[in-house]
């Protein structure tokens, strides 16, 4: 069975032709700054203005990615893989446990207004509160290593799901809610069929945010207690004056953060579509 083939008016054709044409533009644009931006770089570099102790440069990270992907150098007995697989596994289980458990906090929160109450302004301290000064402490109860950095992961993104979750749930207009008590609905029923469908947009939004806050406690984590990840190179490259090291791990950081926004992103865009 052959389908109806959409005809387009010449406007339309026109409109998404401009649209295309847009997008074409400003993902060049993108590509034009960054390598702008590299030669830019480059060039201080070369004739001197900036410093290569402290800036290092594009050529001397390219030189750098060679050393860790093609030639494997080791950095404290580990190549650069297992750097990236241990900071990957900190950053998304960190992510992963702040988000689920941040949300039923928050559910729990709307469920009892009473708790909300007795609890809110202990969440705008803790929100307040610089998570890295919690550093010792949570060293000396979670111990050194892989507990302690997961432990700041989820204490620096946690306070921020709870608070976004929270906000996205009680800004539902009030009246959709009395029309559906009026019509019988059971508290549940008004969560799960109205509250939870109406807050999936700022749930992505929390998402996007907890993925660069992951990485600050991931990396954060790695630099009070680890001999291993992207956070110890960085660290390491930064006591004894590596330059190289330190931005050609950013730079692995910042790809890594933008590949998990991009799922987060794809995610968004299935959901919208499905609305």
């Amino acid at each position: 069975m052959k389908k109806n083939k959409v005809i387009y008016s010449i406007e339309h054709k026109k409109y998404l032709k401009n649209i295309k044409t847009k997008k074409a533009w400003i993902f060049f644009t993108q590509i034009g700054l960054l390598i702008g931006f590299l030669l830019l770089w480059e060039a201080l570099i070369f004739f001197k203005i900036l410093d290569p102790l402290f800036f290092s440069s594009p050529l001397r990270i390219l030189r750098t990615i060679k050393e860790m992907f093609v030639e494997q150098k080791l950095y404290e007995g580990y190549i650069i893989y297992v750097h990236i697989g241990i900071t990957l596994f900190e950053c998304v289980l960190g992510f992963l446990i702040s988000t689920v458990i941040g949300s039923f906090i928050a559910i729990g929160l709307w469920w009892s207004d009473y708790l909300r109450k007795v609890l809110d302004p202990y969440l705008v301290i803790l929100n307040s509160l610089p998570k890295v000064a919690l550093g010792p402490v949570i060293i000396l109860i979670m111990g050194l290593g892989l507990k302690a950095i997961i432990t700041m992961a989820v204490l620096i993104c946690i306070i921020i799901t709870i608070s976004s979750t929270l906000h996205g749930m009680t800004s539902c207009d009030p009246d959709k809610i009395l029309l559906m008590k009026s019509m019988g609905a059971t508290k549940f029923q008004v969560l799960s069929k109205l509250l939870l469908p109406y807050s999936i947009p700022n749930f992505i939004s929390v998402l996007k945010i907890n993925i660069g806050l992951s990485w600050i406690g991931a990396i954060t984590g790695e630099y009070l207690t680890s001999r291993a990840g992207l956070g110890f190179i960085i660290d390491y490259g930064r006591q004894f004056f590596k330059s190289d090291l330190v931005m050609t791990s950013i730079v692995l950081l910042s790809i890594m953060a933008a590949i998990m926004y991009l799922g987060v992103s794809l995610i968004e865009q299935k959901v919208s579509k499905n609305r």
